[in-house]
């Protein structure tokens, strides 16, 4: 029951744009007369109309009925006798020139966020709020438009603004929902594809133009506005992908992941100038990259972040458009058929996500309604001095609610197989890139953040529930403990690890001249002293040629051919290496540039022998990968791996066994590499079991640029002991080159 007389405050609330209730007043209301009778009385707030006529649905535009103008010319206000049924009515709306104006009544329609969401909301568990909040083009009553919903607490006005109303904040003012701080409009009229934002106006009455923090599509670079977008109509195809994912084991599947960032994965260059150098479109990169990452052997393609960011240079590491997948490349529809086209041939995607710290454009999420809503006040607590960015706020609820839905959102509308969380330690330490006295302790004293902790743990319990079988991997470099155990043991729940030690002990000793590679040996064996202490995953990522880093062919030392050698060496010790594989594009045939997020790799490289060369040895190695179950079967358990000898220093030589699970029995897989340019023959190595043993693959072979020095297809072990092992065999090894063997079935 409405008001029939309105108190001057609530007027200057209207007229000011200051009424955080604006359905309260404005719209259809019944109410009592002096008589104690109902009547219908509505308001419209139009500062700019010279009249206001109202006409129902069963009448003609003829029949409309003019409002009175009263209190400044802003409000207009029409009384009416109950009629038999209450139906959506048209207002006729005639500006000072003339121009006329016909749409629904926003404020006739009642609020669709209900109670019980607010409550979830409230406590941090409505996990598909993304359901309510944004822009969601739909029906009521009958009548098209989109219903609009954005967290705002503090703010003391929120106006939905766009195309529709020229940018107005007056026109349509949104009504705020109890203490939940969110605030709701539907909008007739407003449909697919029209611009929008959130004009807010903070306690100190500065007005602010906000991107919407749940908008599901945004313009391209560099303007900033979102745009009403409806997810639902996609058709999938990818039904019988998601049920066997869901009914596997991923830490027991094969992962060789290709990392790729879309925009320089392949720039097309065209006659028009305009088009010269310009990014593929999803549909493009569907048809080439995914029949190449296919051919090439990969199991699941990792895109570096793709949710809608401003700053091309920041690689989409600082996002604004945190539900939106960038419209550089094209329409969200248009991603989803990438995913799906992925899945049909049978690739997983993983997406980089970003929940550690978000920029400080003015249209994001920094300050959002005036004040350090979504992040930190106290600045110590709230931002990365390193990266000029803020720190997400995770002691609040609605804030890990508006990350762990984001998560799920892409679980649940794109069908993602998995995230890669960045910068995972830089979440879990208060002091993290911090002097003495730029943090604050937790309340234990300690450096650890708590609410990040607790986030973390939230996250990966909620996306295990609702998808198991996917992953959720942490990018995490420091020895925090437990970070891929699960929740219930104390750990942070993730199921895989990147392994940041392998990776640069590695590197380091890769990049050595092998005549000094004997004095650095344990960079190359340390891993396994802790490999099963976390279920890791050996990545050889983006981070590595950049920066003066050089790529990964220029980081080997010696000449090409060594170069080449070594590369090869080196992936093969990846391939080989108990745990999942990360490799970034332009690795795989020998990118010698850095890789720069401006151009594209140097594919014009794999016309040349060497380079085309690698590549098949590249391809080979995946699908050999692909094709022997103790290579993934078993990364995370000693059973998977024995030492044959680690010692051979002086030599810079390393011999080992990798085992399939028990239940697969799959014959051992023997390697041993040759770290140096020197090749070695007769050399004595220790064998499992009595042979022949035929060698499987060879990355000297001249068919992948190398010497071809060993001749032996197959080894006769003699019932000699060596290495600890029962049987023994001389090998010839070749210079920087890794041979592989298996015991043949009789």
């Amino acid at each position: 029951m409405g008001e029939l007389t309105l108190s001057k405050e609530t007027i200057t609330q209207l007229l000011h744009g200051d009424h955080p209730e604006p359905r309260s007043v404005l719209g259809f209301h019944q109410v009592l007369n002096s008589k104690q009778k109902p009547i219908w009385i509505i308001r419209v707030l139009e500062p700019e109309a010279k009249k206001v006529l109202l006409f129902w649905e069963d009448q003609a535009e003829d029949e409309a009925t003019p409002l009175r103008r009263s209190h400044s010319g802003a409000l207009f206000q029409l009384k009416l006798t109950p009629r038999s049924e209450l139906k959506p009515y048209r207002l006729k709306i005639i500006d000072k020139d003339g121009n006329v104006q016909i749409r629904h009544d926003p404020f006739y329609f009642s609020t669709q966020f209900t109670e019980y969401d607010q409550f979830l909301f409230a406590e941090g568990n409505h996990h598909r709020f993304y359901h309510k909040l944004g822009a969601h083009p739909l029906e009521l009553d009958g009548v098209p438009g989109t219903l609009f919903a954005v967290w705002a607490p503090n703010a003391k006005r929120v106006s939905v603004v766009g195309d529709f109303n020229h940018w107005n904040g007056r026109k349509h003012p949104m009504q705020i929902l109890g203490s939940s701080g969110i605030w709701e409009l539907f909008v007739p009229e407003v449909s697919e594809g029209m611009l929008y934002k959130y004009e807010i106006k903070a306690a100190n009455n500065e007005l602010l133009l906000k991107s919407d923090p749940v908008g599901f599509f945004m313009e391209k670079r560099p303007s900033t506005a979102s745009a009403v977008t409806d997810l639902n109509g996609f058709q999938w195809n990818d039904q019988q992908w998601l049920e066997k994912r869901e009914s596997r084991d991923p830490l027991k599947q094969p992962v060789n992941i290709y990392e790729v960032h879309l925009d320089s994965w392949q720039k097309i260059n065209e006659e028009s100038a305009q088009n010269n150098n310009r990014s593929m479109t999803y549909p493009e990169l569907a048809e080439r990259l995914i029949p190449y990452a296919c051919e090439m052997g990969y199991t699941h393609l990792e895109l570096m972040p793709i949710a809608e960011h401003p700053f091309d240079a920041s690689w989409g590491y600082q996002v604004t458009g945190y539900f939106a997948p960038t419209s550089r490349f094209g329409s969200p529809q248009q991603f989803m058929e990438f995913i799906d086209r992925c899945h049909a041939s049978g690739l997983g995607v993983i997406l980089d996500w970003v929940p550690g710290h978000f920029p400080k454009d003015i249209h994001g999420l920094a300050q959002f309604d005036g004040t350090a809503l979504y992040e930190h006040e106290d600045p110590r607590q709230g931002e990365h001095k390193e990266w000029g960015t803020l720190i997400f706020n995770y002691e609040r609820n609605e804030v890990r609610n508006y990350l762990i839905s984001n998560a799920l959102f892409w679980f649940d509308e794109y069908h993602i197989d998995g995230i890669r969380v960045d910068a995972v330690a830089s979440m879990l330490y208060l002091d993290y890139d911090r002097e003495d006295g730029e943090w604050v302790k937790n309340k234990h004293g300690g450096r650890e953040n708590l609410g990040a902790i607790d986030f973390l743990r939230q996250l990966n319990e909620t996306l295990f529930h609702y998808h198991p079988g996917i992953l959720s991997i942490a990018e995490e470099s420091t020895a925090w403990s437990g970070v891929s155990h699960p929740t219930y043991a104390g750990g942070l729940g993730f199921n895989l690890k990147w392994n940041m030690g392998w990776m640069n002990d590695t590197l380091r000793y890769m990049e050595k001249d092998p005549v000094h590679r004997k004095y650095d040996h344990h960079l190359i064996t340390f891993s396994m002293m802790y490999a099963f202490t976390e279920n890791f995953m050996l990545p050889l990522s983006h981070d590595e040629v950049v920066h003066g880093k050089r790529s990964m062919l220029s980081k080997m030392p010696g000449d090409n051919w060594q170069k080449f050698a070594s590369l090869r060496l080196y992936l093969a010790f990846q391939i080989a290496h108990p745990g999942k594989q990360l490799t970034f594009m332009g690795t795989e045939f020998g990118q010698w540039d850095e890789w720069s997020e401006a151009r594209s790799l140097d594919w014009h490289l794999t016309q040349f022998p060497d380079h085309h060369k690698l590549q098949e040895f590249v391809r080979t190695l995946n699908h050999f990968y692909l094709s022997k179950p103790a290579l993934y079967s078993n990364d995370f358990d000693w059973s998977g791996f024995q030492w044959i000898d680690l010692h051979d220093q002086d030599n810079s030589i390393l011999s080992f066994i990798r085992r399939s699970t028990e239940e697969l029995n799959d014959p051992d897989l023997l390697f041993i590499f040759n770290f140096t340019p020197v090749p070695r023959d007769n050399y004595l190595l220790g064998f499992p079991e009595a042979g022949p043993y035929r060698k499987l693959l060879d990355t000297d072979d001249p068919q992948f640029g190398g010497s071809g020095y060993n001749s032996q297809q197959q080894i006769e072990p003699s019932a000699l002991t060596w290495q600890g092992q029962p049987y023994r065999a001389t090998v010839n090894l070749a210079p920087l080159g890794c041979l592989v063997f298996e015991k043949q079935l009789v």
